[in-house]
């Protein structure tokens, strides 16, 4: 189990590496604007760029006064000329499934050309890029814990490939451009996360349940609840993807980057309830087509090619941090993306 955080527990964190200028797309998203404030605290020229579709500005408010920090609305699907770009973190796609099945041929797009667009960008700048690749890639696993030489699990024609297909494919042209072009890539796969700046109806687990029972509503699960899943806190996220873009042995990737905890989606619910001290009820519904019944990483290629990453904040922790998020915002300002969530 992860230890209690504090803040000595970051001292070893990546060290600021030299001033640069980066890229960072879906960067009013979730994970984006986390990395935003990271790297503009560090004293970096950070370019947001996003669509705003799953992202909202209320999440870079703090920034847009700041003299290294310039938001662009655009959408990675059509190319876009920059220069003297030096780093670029593709965070750019919907993740959670109501709203990346919403349009999947956009999602497949996003995925694919986006990748295309960047990568080529990349070229033309001589810049590393990082792929926010995911742990969809795995499907529904028959192998657990998860390692990367896994090759997955996936259906190709169901309602989620549209995603996982999506990530596995740029995965391929991150690599591709490495062989053809000498691209400098890295790619890590993104385990189940969460923490403040989540969207209230992102649609995942986490802001589904926090978002109900503050709501007053009764929490639904699909199914009966015993599927696993691993929680990783935003903040230790971070600081993987800030490790894996710098790290200078000449790793490319793909690395988990999770908690290897792993809980029962009712364990995650009845934590949420214990910890908003609600009384919340539990709805069945049923499963989605598709949906994985465990996940949960291995990170012990994390650890070694990392500098001994590893999660620091332990799910009850994370969770009190996200409760306390969502009570401070007002849900009244927040638009659903679209109506699946």
């Amino acid at each position: 189990m992860a230890a209690s955080s504090t803040a000595s527990d970051y001292a070893v964190r990546a060290a600021p590496t030299a001033f640069k200028r980066i890229l960072v797309t879906g960067g009013a998203g979730f994970l984006g604007s986390h990395l935003c404030t990271r790297l503009v605290e560090e004293g970096h020229d950070v370019i947001c760029l996003d669509n705003l579709f799953t992202g909202v500005k209320a999440n870079i408010r703090h920034l847009l006064d700041r003299e290294n920090f310039e938001f662009l609305r655009h959408d990675i699907t059509e190319p876009i000329q920059l220069s003297g770009i030096d780093q670029i973190y593709n965070l750019a796609c919907p993740a959670a499934p109501g709203h990346y099945q919403w349009n999947p041929v956009k999602t497949m797009q996003t995925c694919v050309q986006g990748a295309i667009n960047l990568l080529e960008l990349a070229r033309y700048n001589d810049a590393t890029i990082l792929q926010a690749s995911t742990s969809e890639v795995y499907g529904d696993p028959v192998e657990h814990p998860q390692t990367e030489k896994y090759r997955g699990n996936v259906s190709c024609t169901g309602p989620r490939a549209c995603y996982d297909e999506g990530k596995r494919a740029a995965e391929t042209l991150f690599f591709d451009y490495n062989r053809m072009y000498g691209t400098k890539v890295r790619v890590i796969r993104i385990f189940n996360t969460y923490g403040p700046n989540m969207h209230p109806y992102d649609g995942r687990v986490v802001s589904n349940f926090v978002r109900q029972v503050l709501a007053g509503e009764d929490i639904t699960i699909y199914g009966d609840g015993s599927q696993t899943r691993s929680f990783q806190y935003v903040d230790d996220l971070i600081e993987a993807m800030i490790r894996m873009m710098n790290n200078d042995s000449g790793f490319l990737g793909p690395v988990n980057t999770g908690n290897p905890d792993e809980y029962t989606i009712l364990e995650l619910a009845q934590m949420v309830i214990e910890l908003s001290g609600t009384a919340a009820k539990l709805v069945n519904l049923p499963v989605p087509v598709d949906d994985p019944t465990q996940r949960k990483p291995d990170i012990t290629l994390a650890r070694e090619k990392l500098g001994g990453w590893e999660p620091k904040v332990p799910l009850r922790e994370g969770l009190t941090k996200t409760i306390a998020y969502f009570k401070s915002i007002d849900m009244e300002k927040y638009k659903p993306p679209t109506r699946h969530y």
